[in-house]
């Protein structure tokens, strides 16, 4: 079995014993005495330490020579953190071949996408991951195929495809060289599978600690009418992909590492973006520990993190909705710029039918807003104009507002809309990029903030203090924010 690229046994030997969950994903257990890879939470017998290889990821273990635990079930982790200690080209290509990229594309042409070469991308994935991008891709097929059979009622042909397999065949040979059985050998042996009336069920994990009923505060405060749901412990959504209508509702439970998903939709091909999707909005690959830690060298976020642990940075469905709900809320309140879009939503979404009787729109296309009419809605007319030239670029191709995109040059392309600024442009970057490293450093409140008590820092000065905090800005600004409301309450 390939030995390259192991972890060192020793830095994790204390996890591994207790079976700590914070670093479930951040690393693989290969067993040398019967050939399988597990999570560092699996429930058998802890292995003898000489008789184990840790791995960077899934796919470098399965590279390796070893077969996913059928106990522990490695596609059910959090899995790798898209940004733990990996560059950037690593992460974007991580979060793109998540959402399918090499299924119907090449490597080459994914590093193209990134601008660098073929080989360079495959050297930097066997540095931060150990397995190659292909590798990477076909475990990501197989852990989600596995995971379908396990917790759903979908047909093996369902499964097949909407796990990114080509053909009934190579699915079928995949999992016989894997697990030495077919996925109809497996589904009768596999644990037993959520029953629901409606829509496809499956449990997301996450790594704790993870300050949930927060994520789901922010996201309530700025939850669209009649697209966005949330309750005490769920939030549920509208939406639209490949031109057909969905809807999803995503449970946190109270005792578990554990989110329960329901998603209604047709096109089951689709199934691992929307779940892809899911995680980005909820931001469950996140490692709150390894981030925790880094912030907490600042005297300034030391005391936040210990009074906010598991704090998350909220993403979104679609660049588009985040930046026009970001454009509206220029120089308005949270709940201004809710009703506004609200609005926007009624006149120009489609009418959508749910068991979830607050979901009654999905949001318009870019083409729909591009074109639609905006007058008499309470809009001042430079907002208006900024969100039809917004519309119209991302329906050109001109403008992508998702995680293929550099922060960077996503920022100075979309500042040249007129009514688009650098604060308008860094939150979005944090939100619909998953971009941890995104800072609106002109951000009024967090330059009080960040500040000696009655002081306001300026946007120079608070990104010059901010440079330490790199590459986790992004976390730093949910804290930030987080503890100035915190602090305004107690001396209310």
């Amino acid at each position: 079995m390939n030995s390259t690229n192991l972890l060192d046994p020793d830095e994790f030997e204390e996890a591994r014993q207790t079976r700590d969950a914070r670093f479930d994903g951040r690393f693989f257990v290969g067993v040398l005495t019967t050939g399988i890879y597990c999570r560092p939470v699996c429930p058998v017998r802890v292995p003898k330490k000489e008789n184990v290889q840790l791995y960077r990821s899934a796919a470098a273990a399965s590279a390796a020579g070893f077969r996913p635990c059928l106990r522990c079930r490695p596609e059910s982790s959090p899995g790798t953190p898209a940004w733990s200690g990996s560059s950037w080209k690593v992460s974007r290509a991580l979060q793109m071949i998540d959402q399918g990229f090499l299924d119907d594309g090449s490597v080459d042409e994914l590093a193209e996408q990134l601008d660098i070469g073929s080989r360079q991308l495959s050297r930097l994935f066997q540095q931060h991951l150990g397995a190659s991008p292909v590798e990477v891709a076909q475990t990501r097929r197989l852990h989600f195929a596995k995971k379908l059979l396990d917790e759903t009622e979908m047909s093996l042909t369902e499964i097949c495809f909407a796990s990114g397999f080509g053909s009934v065949r190579r699915f079928n040979a995949v999992f016989n060289n894997t697990y030495g059985r077919s996925p109809k050998q497996l589904r009768e042996k596999g644990a037993k599978r959520l029953q629901s009336a409606e829509g496809i069920r499956i449990s997301l994990s996450y790594r704790p600690p993870y300050d949930w009923q927060a994520m789901l505060a922010f996201l309530a405060y700025r939850a669209i009418p009649g697209v966005e749901a949330v309750t005490e412990n769920s939030y549920s959504r509208s939406f639209v992909l490949d031109g057909v209508q969905g809807d999803f509702q995503a449970v946190f439970a109270e005792d578990r590492n554990i989110i329960d998903v329901t998603i209604n939709y047709s096109q089951s091909r689709h199934l691992y973006h929307i779940i892809d999707r899911i995680k980005s909005i909820l931001d469950l690959r996140a490692d709150s520990e390894q981030i925790a830690a880094h912030l907490a060298r600042d005297k300034l976020l030391r005391p936040m993190v210990k009074r906010f642990p598991g704090s998350r940075v909220p993403g979104c469905w679609d660049g588009l909705e985040v930046a026009v709900r970001a454009i509206l809320g220029q120089q308005v309140t949270v709940k201004a710029a809710s009703t506004l879009v609200s609005r926007i939503v009624h006149r120009h979404g489609d009418p959508y039918a749910s068991s979830n009787a607050a979901l009654t729109h999905t949001f318009p296309s870019a083409a729909v807003l591009a074109n639609g009419g905006l007058d008499d809605l309470g809009i001042v007319g430079a907002r208006i104009q900024a969100i039809q030239s917004l519309a119209r670029q991302v329906q050109d191709g001109s403008l992508r507002i998702d995680c293929t995109v550099e922060s960077g040059t996503f920022i100075k392309s979309i500042c040249e809309i007129k009514g688009i600024g650098e604060w308008t442009a860094h939150y979005i970057a944090m939100r619909a990029l998953n971009d941890p490293n995104a800072f609106p450093y002109s951000d009024l409140i967090l330059r009080r903030a960040a500040a000696p008590e009655g002081e306001t820092l300026t946007p120079k000065q608070l990104k010059e203090r901010a440079e330490p905090w790199q590459p986790w800005r992004a976390y730093s600004v949910i804290l930030l924010w987080r503890n100035h409301g915190w602090q305004k309450q107690r001396k209310n």
